[in-house]
């Protein structure tokens, strides 16, 4: 579609008529924004929710689709074969904005509900049901989160998000579009930034030689051809001596990457690791040389961008403890250290500006236009609107037209067998936010949530002889860990869920380092384990 964030505004869910929330535990992981959904189902909207899990959500839900993790391209093929089947796409947005959509007319009329069914396990009435009902209300919305994105194929799954959203034009007006829930409240910032191998701030190629000679020409350096490592490469390069030495800034990879113990290992290896963070958390504590205390959000001055692009003003409400610095300080003062001419940059404004100024989807956001309820991106000239909508009239990908991506089931890289019978599932809960090293710190949260546990079904409960707070122990290929069992109807029979919060028995030991080839985002969602009772 041309552009790397939600279609649309957080304020407008209310109105939404019809939304599709699939792979995203909205109420615990953006409890806010879920109020948000509740409001528009109150409103007398329609609701449908695609998971592996009964989430909370699917209490308010019109139909839960429960499908088996991965099967996703499944399923939203087979949405597209019932519109196509009934005659629903919006043949106009097709002809006008959009490109190589028989392509994708070719292959979705391969993937019939009935077969779907077999494969997803979502009933193929439910499946015929919600693609009538989407293609068919005008103000209908999609909202996703990791768990559509943390497959080895996920970036099919979002790309067949988009064939739906392009098939039926739901795109460039309110209360519809694509919307990514962000999982954490800077994640859009990051990206905007730069914080990606790939691109510039504004998502400008690196590989575009007109792009690098803007920046060379504003920055004096010569800006390099070639992309730098994605995360996942940089994980795998510790072990091959590709990467040496490693500065991580608020990362905490020994406890969320997967296949733990080979990161472990890994980190282990390196000649030199600095961690900046605001704790000594699991891989600072075990692996860093150097630890740099960083600043918390209540100490910066800056911007935050959400998931609606809205950049927001944040100041600075308590001064830095003892001899910390704030982040920028430190980054500006390691560049100088090793040699390179940087300006001052003084304040955070002063690099906004310069942002500002290189970017041509901030071209026209200026600090004075952010100083009370923030402003969404793009807004390419000074005093110009801002975009609570995208895509309008047309998506902003060049010429002005979407593209459709055929694609095609790829099945999950780890599936169960004989001697891992079980399908592992991973997420986060309510009381907790990533590796947790900052909730574990707080009793009014540990005192709701402090041990590691998992979810497994009624039947695969008593077939190994577990009750309810059993401890019992999780086995994959990679290794091994012991929790309490939370016997929960949450999960069908086969799956078993558990968050990655827990530092002193982590998931990701359990979890497989396959990852997505063109975006390198792993496979979270399905490992294959067994569960035996512990000892």
């Amino acid at each position: 579609m041309g552009r790397g964030a939600s279609t649309n505004s957080i304020p407008e869910i209310e109105n939404a008529r019809f939304l599709f929330v699939i792979g995203s535990n909205t109420t615990e992981a953006h409890p806010v924004l879920a109020l948000r959904i509740k409001k528009a189902v109150r409103n007398g909207a329609t609701l449908v929710v695609a998971d592996p899990r009964k989430i909370w959500l699917t209490k308010l839900a019109k139909r839960h689709l429960q499908l088996r993790p991965g099967t996703d391209v499944w399923l939203l093929n087979a949405m597209m074969h019932t519109i196509l089947s009934e005659g629903l796409q919006n043949e106009d947005y097709i002809r006008e904005f959009t490109e190589d959509f028989d392509a994708v007319r070719e292959i979705v009329m391969r993937y019939s509900p009935e077969d779907a069914e077999k494969v997803s396990g979502v009933a193929a009435e439910d499946i015929r049901a919600s693609a009538r009902e989407y293609a068919s209300e005008r103000h209908a919305a999609i909202f996703y989160t990791l768990g559509i994105t943390e497959h080895a194929c996920g970036v099919d799954n979002i790309w067949s998000l988009s064939n739906l959203v392009l098939m039926t034009g739901h795109l460039g007006y309110e209360s519809t579009g694509l919307n990514a829930l962000r999982g954490q409240n800077n994640v859009q910032g990051l990206n905007d930034s730069g914080a990606n191998p790939s691109y510039l701030p504004g998502y400008q190629p690196v590989d575009d030689p007109e792009v690098r000679q803007k920046f060379f020409e504003r920055w004096g350096v010569e800006v390099p051809e070639a992309t730098g490592y994605r995360l996942d490469q940089m994980m795998s390069g510790l072990h091959d001596d590709r990467v040496k030495a490693l500065y991580l800034i608020g990362e905490n990879p020994a406890q969320t990457e997967p296949n733990a113990h080979h990161v472990e290992e890994g980190l282990g290896k390196l000649e030199f690791l600095i961690s900046q963070d605001i704790f000594l958390q699991d891989t600072a504590r075990k692996y860093a040389d150097v630890v740099l205390p960083a600043s918390s959000f209540a100490e910066k001055d800056g911007t935050f961008t959400n998931t609606e692009r809205r950049i927001s003003r944040v100041r600075e409400a308590s001064p830095l403890p003892g001899d910390a610095k704030g982040d920028r300080e430190i980054v500006i003062l390691m560049a100088k250290a090793l040699g390179a001419n940087w300006p001052e940059y003084p304040d955070a404004e002063s690099v906004w500006n310069e942002l500002a100024d290189l970017a041509p989807n901030w071209n026209g956001v200026r600090y004075d236009r952010i100083e009370e309820n923030g402003i969404q991106w793009p807004v390419p000239e000074i005093g110009g609107p801002d975009t609570p909508f995208l895509h309008a009239p047309a998506p902003a990908r060049p010429p002005g037209k979407g593209k459709f991506f055929p694609v095609e089931y790829q099945r999950p890289i780890e599936e169960p067998d004989s001697e891992y019978p079980l399908v592992l599932s991973t997420g986060r809960t309510l009381y907790h936010y990533n590796s947790a090293t900052m909730t574990m710190r707080e009793s009014g949260i540990t005192d709701k949530q402090e041990e590691p546990f998992f979810e497994i079904s009624a039947d695969d409960a008593s077939a190994l002889g577990l009750a309810q707070g059993d401890l019992a122990r999780l086995v994959s290929r990679r290794g091994e860990l012991e929790a309490a069992a939370h016997i929960s109807d949450r999960v069908f029979p086969g799956l078993v869920w558990m968050a990655l919060h827990f530092a002193e028995q982590k998931v990701n030991w359990l979890t497989h380092d396959v990852a997505d080839p063109l975006i390198g985002t792993p496979e979270f969602k399905v490992s294959a384990v067994r569960v035996e009772r512990a000892a």
